[in-house]
């Protein structure tokens, strides 16, 4: 096809124009991205998070600004609220970091941020669904990255929480016909235990693991020797015998000394 000159002057000319605006608008986004950023840290997430939707609206292509905008809105969630606002804040951090998945499957920062702000939403009310939808994405980023302790920690995190609140219902049920009742540190009856054992063996187990394999990847991981630490308390409570029960218990209470000393060198104690 041959074009006449004017029109390809004309097609020239508005190409340009095109280019410089959307220049432009670039460099606008990143302006009201700075301008974000500095109202996230001076704690003004809901001005912040105006200027990260007006950066991405700018530049869809400013990862950056749908991280930052998916960060606010996480920050302002807060678990285990009821209201409406809250769920909504909660859920709209997810789909933030989603948008940015759906472009960059790899993109860590977003699966973080998805398995965070899922745990916290299983909080309260306690959901094991999404405990275990939480642990999706940190199994995510162990396929990624598997060098990081933190998602084997999280990993923990989480099976120590199903764990404690299938623990802590057992015991619930169990007192409403008991004649003596059973207490938060009192070793499970042996019936109990083995239906303990039986339905959460598997998790513990697991946590277990993944701590351990935290504290494989940093060997001062104080965080990770207090979930295992109450770990091996959990799996105290599926042992049958006071000998089993007694080494572990042993190993958690060997744990906290560990974390002890930890934090007293950090300190400089």
């Amino acid at each position: 096809m041959h074009w006449k000159p004017q029109i390809r002057f004309l097609l020239v000319v508005i190409l340009a124009a095109l280019a410089a605006g959307t220049g432009c608008n670039r460099l606008k986004a990143r302006d009201k991205l700075n301008k974000g950023v500095n109202a996230y840290k001076n704690g003004s997430f809901d001005a912040a998070i105006e200027d990260f939707k007006q950066a991405k609206d700018l530049d869809p292509t400013l990862t950056n600004a749908r991280l930052y905008l998916a960060t606010a809105y996480a920050s302002l969630y807060t678990p285990g609220a009821p209201s409406p606002d809250n769920i909504r804040n909660g859920e709209q951090a997810i789909k933030e970091y989603q948008e940015v998945l759906d472009a960059d499957p790899n993109s860590l920062p977003s699966i973080d941020g998805i398995g965070s702000i899922l745990y916290n939403m299983a909080g309260t009310p306690f959901d094991p669904k999404k405990m275990e939808e939480s642990k999706t994405y940190h199994k995510r980023h162990i396929a990624i990255s598997p060098n990081d302790p933190e998602p084997y920690y999280w990993l923990g995190v989480i099976d120590w929480s199903i764990a404690f609140r299938g623990n802590r219902d057992m015991r619930e049920e169990y007192n409403k016909t008991a004649k003596k009742t059973l207490g938060g540190d009192d070793p499970l009856p042996t019936k109990l235990s083995k239906q303990f054992a039986e339905k959460y063996g598997p998790i513990v187990d697991e946590g277990i693991d993944q701590l351990q394999k935290a504290m494989t990847l940093r060997n001062d991981y104080s965080d990770a020797m207090a979930y295992l630490n109450l770990l091996y308390r959990q799996k105290a409570d599926m042992e049958t015998s006071a000998e089993a029960r007694d080494h572990d218990v042993d190993l958690a209470n060997d744990l906290v000394d560990k974390v002890k000393a930890i934090k007293q060198k950090a300190s400089g104690g």
